[in-house]
């Protein structure tokens, strides 16, 4: 009776004396376990927004390219236009005096164009020609001699 007294004791002394260092364990581990999702969270939100950064700065790109390419296509296109003056461009109307039969280019094959289609005739503006609607002067196109 003696020995299992004790042994009861002994067990009751150990587990007071381990159930501490128990909790004291359980409470690190809890602590570092919350340090780490912490951390994880945080990491997390730093690539959300990294990725929303690299999202913004490639519509950026995009859309400064498409500026680019815009005003790049607007600048050669009013970088030189036919005639003497370079004033003549796609879409406008040619001048009354290159309405006379001397500018127009019966022989378009000896000067090297396309047939021009039905309604429309190749007129020369100086070293240049233009495409050009016979009923309207409106200009479908236009060869520059470079």
């Amino acid at each position: 009776m003696k020995n299992k007294t004790i042994a009861k004791a002994m067990i009751a002394v150990m587990l007071a004396g381990s159930l501490p260092a128990i909790a004291q364990d359980r409470g690190y581990h809890d602590s570092r376990a919350q340090e780490r999702r912490e951390d994880r969270r945080e990491m997390r939100q730093e690539r959300r927004e990294e990725r929303r950064e690299y999202r913004e700065d490639r519509r950026e790109a995009r859309r400064d390219y498409r500026e680019d390419r815009r005003d790049d296509r607007h600048d050669n296109h009013r970088a030189r236009g036919a005639g003497p003056r370079h004033d003549l461009y796609r879409g406008q109307r040619l001048p009354a005096n290159y309405h006379n039969r001397q500018y127009v280019v019966d022989n378009w094959r000896s000067h090297r164009l396309s047939a021009p289609p039905r309604g429309y005739h190749w007129v020369q503006v100086g070293g240049d020609y233009v495409l050009a609607a016979v009923a309207t002067g409106i200009i479908a196109s236009v060869l520059l001699n470079n």
